[in-house]
Order: C-alpha cells, then sequence, then structure tokens
C-alpha cells in the first residue's frame, strides 16, 4: 500500500475511534481522550526528533515534562507578597551562590586538574549554600503553609507557561547534554532516567519553590470556566437551543477550546520538524545516527550537533508537559512516574514509527487512545466473558480482579505485535 494513503487510514482510523467514543460513550469523554492525545502526540514528537532522528537514547523524559508543569507555576501564579518579604530575595541569592560554587568547581577541575582542590571547595560552597538558604526557605514556608507556603510566580498569562516550559526543560537539557553526552548510549539512558528522578526529588521537596507534595491548584486557565458560561446568560440561551444542557454544553465548549489550542501548537511543531527533517541539518543528522564514525571523518562535530539535537527535543517535550499542566489545572509532582511519562511516550515512537514525524504523532493519539479506554473495555469484555461461571466460582473473581492489569498487558501486547509484524511502526521513516 503507498504509504501517504496509508498515513490518510491510520489517521482516518484514529478519528472515527474518537467519533466513535463520543457516539456511543459520551462527548466529554472523546475531546478528553482528544485533548491528551495531542499532548501526548507533542511529547512523542520530542522524542522522535532525539531518538528517530540523531539516535539519543533519553529515558528521563519524565523530568523535562516535570519541568514543563513547574514552568506553568512560575509563570502563571500570582506571587505572595508576604513570602517574599519573609526571604524571596535571600533564596534566589542562595540559588546564585549554588550556581557558583558548581561553575567555580568545574572551571578549577578543568585548568587544574586537582580533585582535593575541588573537593575543598564544593564541601567550602555546600555549607554557605545552607547557611544562606537554610532561615530563608524556613521563613517562606511558614507563610498559611496551609494555603501558600512558597513564592508564587510571576503572574503572567498561562499561555506564556508553555514556551517557558520549553526554555526551562531546554536550559536543563543543555546542563545534562554537556556532561552526558559524550557517554555510550547506554550509559546516557541511565544517567537521563536518574537525573528525570533527581528533578521529581526537587520538585517534591523543594516547598517554598513548588509545594512540594502539598500541590498547585487552582492553576490560571486559557479558557472560560465552566461556571462562568452556565450564568452566562447569552451561553444558556444558545445552548438550550441546540437541545443541550448547559452544564454540559459549557464543559464541551471548555474542552474544545482546549483542543484547537493544543492542535494548532502541534501543527505548529511538527510543521517545524518537518522542515527540520528535510533541511541539510536533517540529512546531517540522519547521517550522524548511521555512521557516527563516518560523519567525524566528514568533520562533523558529532557532540556539538546531539546537544542541539537533545535541547530541541527537550525543548518540545517541555512544552507539552506545560500544555498538561494547564489543562489538568494542578501541579502534582507524585503523579510523575515513569510509566506514564517515559515508558508509554516510547511505545508511542515505536508503534508509530521512529524517525517519521507523522508516525510518532499517530502513536501518540492512538497508544493514549488504548491507554484510556483498555480498562472499561477490559471490564465489559470480562464481565461477558464471565457470564456464564457460577458467582462463587474462583476462575470467575480471579477474572474480574485482573481487569485492572489490562491497561499494562494490552499496551505489551500491542508493542509484541507491532515490531512481530512491523518492526519499523506503522507509518517507517522513508
Amino acid at each position: 500500500m503507498n504509504q501517504s494513503l496509508k498515513t490518510v487510514l491510520l489517521f482516518a482510523l484514529v478519528a472515527a475511534l474518537i467519533l466513535f467514543t463520543g457516539f456511543y460513550q459520551s462527548w466529554n469523554t472523546a475531546l478528553v481522550i482528544l485533548n491528551m492525545g495531542l499532548v501526548s502526540a507533542i511529547m512523542s514528537l520530542g522524542v522522535n526528533l532525539q531518538w528517530g532522528i540523531a539516535g539519543l537514547f533519553n529515558v528521563g523524559v519524565m523530568g523535562f515534562v516535570a519541568l514543563g508543569g513547574l514552568a506553568v507555576v512560575l509563570t502563571s501564579v500570582s506571587p505572595v507578597p508576604e513570602a517574599w518579604a519573609a526571604g524571596g530575595p535571600r533564596a534566589l541569592l542562595a540559588l546564585v551562590v549554588g550556581t557558583a560554587v558548581i561553575a567555580v568547581s568545574a572551571m578549577l577541575w578543568k585548568r587544574s586538574r586537582k580533585g582535593w582542590l575541588v573537593v575543598l571547595v564544593l564541601i567550602a560552597g555546600f555549607f554557605l549554600y545552607r547557611w544562606v538558604r537554610d532561615d530563608a526557605v524556613n521563613a517562606i514556608e511558614a507563610v498559611n503553609p496551609a494555603g501558600t507556603g512558597f513564592l508564587g510566580g510571576l503572574g503572567l498569562p498561562v499561555v506564556l507557561a508553555w514556551p517557558m516550559g520549553g526554555l526551562l526543560a531546554a536550559g536543563a537539557a543543555w546542563v545534562i547534554g554537556k556532561t552526558a553526552l559524550g557517554l555510550r548510549s547506554d550509559y546516557l539512558a541511565i544517567a537521563t532516567l536518574g537525573i528525570s528522578e533527581i528533578i521529581i526529588a526537587i520538585m517534591k521537596n523543594e516547598e517554598w519553590l513548588s509545594r512540594g507534595v502539598k500541590n498547585v491548584n487552582g492553576l490560571p486557565r486559557p479558557v472560560p470556566y465552566e461556571t462562568a458560561l452556565q450564568a452566562d446568560p447569552t451561553f444558556v440561551e444558545r445552548a438550550v437551543g441546540l437541545g443541550l444542557d448547559p452544564a454540559t454544553a459549557s464543559t464541551i465548549y471548555v474542552k474544545l477550546g482546549y483542543s484547537l489550542m493544543f492542535a494548532a501548537v502541534l501543527i505548529v511543531l511538527l510543521v517545524l520538524a518537518q522542515l527540520a527533517l528535510n533541511s541539510p541539518w536533517g540529512r546531517m543528522m540522519r547521517a550522524i545516527r548511521d555512521n557516527e564514525v563516518s560523519a567525524r571523518a566528514m568533520g562533523k562535530d558529532v557532540t556539538y550537533r546531539h546537544l542541539q539535537v537533545f535541547v530541541l527535543g527537550s525543548a518540545i517535550c517541555g512544552i507539552a508537559g506545560a500544555m498538561m499542566t494547564t489543562l489538568d489545572g494542578q501541579l502534582t509532582p507524585t503523579t510523575y512516574q515513569p510509566l506514564r511519562y517515559t515508558f508509554l511516550i516510547w511505545v508511542m515512537v515505536i508503534v508509530g514509527g521512529s524517525g517519521n514525524n507523522l508516525g510518532a504523532v499517530l502513536g501518540g493519539m492512538l497508544i493514549w487512545f488504548f491507554w484510556v479506554q483498555v480498562e472499561p473495555l477490559g471490564q465489559a469484555f470480562m464481565t461477558l466473558l464471565t457470564a456464564g461461571m457460577s458467582d462463587g466460582s474462583w476462575l470467575k473473581g480471579h477474572l474480574l480482579d485482573s481487569v485492572q492489569h489490562m491497561r499494562l498487558l494490552t499496551m505489551g501486547v500491542i508493542l509484541l505485535l507491532v515490531l512481530r509484524f512491523s518492526p519499523r511502526g506503522l507509518l517507517p521513516e522513508r
């Protein structure tokens, strides 16, 4: 089958599955799947840029997504004046001190190669950092700990947090890349996984910055609140005129607003990714991916080019993380799990087609649909399968209790089937 026709048919299948959900379940459910599918497609696009085009095995996707979520808090939440007065400047000074200590240590090691001197500077810098930081942090976290207990953000429009999430993730990726991209691929995977866990640990414990496990709720939204729409006589009149309940119509209206915004971001990023892929830069990156030795022999700076694409892919994941936190309306650091924000994204890239941007988008939306729908469909399937069994049967109880594991089982089966019958993915790289 012609690949262009295959692409159209597969995307039509995804659209049909979402429409089927709307008609036979609810349009709210369909739009929830669509919105998170669009966000997952953007994450998948970022990972595909790193792995499919450059061959970088990044297992720390979760960390960059979490940084995007943190950017929403730092950008859009209103500042807490009492917390700033209690210790804000000193907390920021502590960050400057910590950064300066690391920079000086790296410079000393680069110039002198004296390990004892670097260790001495790090120990002295650690105590200086803690002396500047501890009192300020305690004072900030003591300011209304049940409601705030953190510095807040800049109070800017929440949409600005999306590019800020990309910048924050890109900055972290640059720091990680400067130290880890010289490693072999398996060491790079271990390093990125460990660093992503460190990022999550910082977000959980630095309450003055992100409220930690207390979570940040009620984040600003780029769309109206449902209650505001239901209180608008014009909106209520239009909803009734269309034969819809105003409450249902308001939720659909809000979710459609998110869908249009997310789709616009995805289209822009996809166009840019396609232009990059088909440019001389994209051809060079694929040449480096296929044979680093030959690329180096031709005078290409492989490490620098890897750093470029690592930063770009991480920035896209940061944008997606900011969009997802905006959609949720809250930052919950404990929800960032490798299974959801690393493993599942890799499944999307592999199933869609590594090296193909359209394949990454397809895999993101298709896998997310199955991730959401497997549990209710699995419950219905198991109920039907055990309908003829007696109520006291141990087998019936076991099968019904195993429904909660159907999601992971299904993801594994889908991955195995694709790798067996289409090893390069549903839409392989041309």
